[in-house]
């Protein structure tokens, strides 16, 4: 074999190689981040979870929801403490839509095939791995509100995402964490967070 070809089938391999170790490694969560700012919250204050009586109806999803947000309220240095004057209402909504792909190639006779995300099939028997035609897509949201002794809000973020990830608790905690993103004082506006966590 050439030495060029050499060098060429060593440098793909290299790249190959890292382009799959960067893949295994990783994933970006991004989300789209509105945040609004109304008094200034002190640095390192407690707060309380409140929750709406539609979140206490399913108290072992809200339960599972606050401890995400704990984690990240944690991060921008606020404490949970019973009886705090500030308080803390998340909330997150989830929706699932599942597609089903047909693009490909008929050549007649009951013959063809579906590439890509499809479904490989010849002649009439239908697919040879069924399912491969389906995707499923998931849009997440996420809301913060915090409020001051006397109700009034002081602190309001909202984080969605669109992913093909149906791991919620890990997706919804990097979500939490975008939310936060500058906290007490973030950029004014919609603004994309990209946030890495662990395949």
């Amino acid at each position: 074999m050439p030495l060029v070809s050499v060098k060429i089938a060593r440098s793909a391999l290299v790249l190959l190689v890292f382009l799959v170790s960067g893949c295994a490694s990783t994933r970006l969560i991004d989300s789209q981040v509105s945040s609004f700012t109304a008094q200034a919250i002190a640095p390192g204050a407690s707060y309380q979870f409140e929750r709406l009586p539609s979140q206490m109806a399913d108290s072992a999803n809200q339960a599972k929801l606050e401890k995400l947000a704990e984690q990240a309220l944690a991060k921008v240095g606020l404490k949970r403490q019973n009886a705090a004057k500030l308080s803390v209402q998340v909330s997150a909504i989830q929706r699932q839509e599942t597609y089903y792909t047909d693009s490909g190639l008929n050549i007649g006779w009951g013959l063809g095939w579906v590439w890509g995300r499809g479904a490989l099939s010849v002649g009439s028997y239908g697919p040879l791995f069924p399912g491969l035609d389906a995707r499923t897509s998931y849009w997440r949201q996420v809301s913060l509100i915090m409020r001051n002794a006397a109700g009034v809000v002081v602190f309001e973020s909202h984080a969605s995402h669109d992913g093909i990830w149906s791991d919620s608790e890990t997706v919804l905690a990097a979500m939490l964490d975008a939310a936060l993103q500058g906290f007490p004082t973030p950029p004014a506006g919609v603004r994309r967070v990209n946030i890495e966590i662990p395949r």
